[in-house]
């Protein structure tokens, strides 16, 4: 065989292993492809987890506890306007009558200064509590159950809401309360609740009082938080349990929220702190007028029992 041919062999040689060679990878390349196509047509869709609807409702409710806590923000400047004028038109007037030199005598004169002063310390309460209510914000949208003490979270439900029951001849009463009483909720959703709640009654109201009263229940864990009103059990009509918040926040269209969609607002978020909202007729003692109890159930802390050593 000469030389020639045997360069021919070689040649044919190497093309044959070189075609084998590729054809081989094309061909596990192709196989690899078919099985991660089948891998992903195996894959179920994605769809919404309990977690993120779950987020999605607390999501919604922040947003309608924010514009609730907008319009109660408005609502409590306009109906405080009046008695902001009256401190300071009586502080004006004092002044003008020590600056014209109308005092009969330096008693008279040191008696409207008295007068003055007191004029101002209202207008000052009134401011602070104008920016008391100011500096309520929500800035959560998730929930954080800690223990909160129950004494603490009605004053201050007493102290914002005061100025307005008093505009309307409105009494709030608070039953003495055991400051070592704790309770499992989210303290600025809790707060929105009571606020609403109290709100709620007293636009509701003519006159009368508000007693807000509470009530353990160790067995159970739980806590009642209860506010008494003068009014029948039929104002609250609605019942509950026939509404759905996502059925009720659809048909919302009004910029301020009926008190039906404000109680089953308070219902949804109480709901979500494993709490709940009811309503209960009450015998009245010595009025005859019907009372109605708005009570609240929510978790209780129970102390852990210490053991002696």
């Amino acid at each position: 065989m000469s030389w020639i041919n045997w360069v021919y062999l070689a040649t044919g040689l190497g093309l044959g292993l070189g075609s084998h060679k590729a054809f081989a990878q094309r061909d596990k390349k192709s196989v690899n492809e078919e099985k991660l196509l089948q891998t992903h047509q195996q894959l179920p869709l994605a769809t919404p987890t309990e977690s993120v609807l779950k987020q999605l409702r607390q999501t919604q409710l922040a947003y309608q506890l924010a514009q609730e806590l907008s319009q109660f923000k408005a609502g409590f400047l306009v109906r405080t306007a009046h008695e902001l004028r009256s401190p300071l038109n009586s502080l004006i007037g004092l002044h003008q009558l020590i600056l014209s030199d109308l005092c009969d005598n330096p008693a008279e004169e040191r008696e409207f200064v008295a007068q003055a002063q007191q004029m101002a310390l209202k207008l000052v309460k009134l401011l602070d509590e104008i920016l008391d209510v100011a500096r309520i914000a929500n800035n959560s949208d998730t929930l954080e159950i800690q223990p909160l003490q129950l004494t603490a979270a009605l004053q201050e439900i007493e102290h914002l809401t005061q100025t307005l029951a008093a505009n309307r001849n409105i009494k709030l009463q608070i039953s003495s309360l055991d400051p070592e009483t704790y309770i499992l909720a989210d303290p600025q959703w809790l707060r929105f609740v009571l606020l609403n709640l109290v709100e709620t009654c007293i636009q509701t109201m003519e006159a009368g009082s508000i007693v807000i009263s509470s009530q353990l229940i160790p067995n159970a864990e739980l806590a009642y938080i209860s506010f008494d009103v003068p009014l029948p059990i039929d104002t609250w009509s609605e019942s509950l349990d026939a509404m759905h918040f996502e059925q009720q926040i659809s048909l919302q269209q009004e910029e301020t929220l009926s008190p039906g969609f404000k109680l089953l607002l308070n219902q949804t978020v109480l709901e979500l702190m494993q709490a709940s909202l009811s309503f209960l007729p009450v015998s009245p003692v010595t009025d005859i007028e019907p009372l109605t109890r708005i009570q609240i159930s929510i978790p209780l802390v129970i102390p852990e029992a210490e053991f002696p050593e």
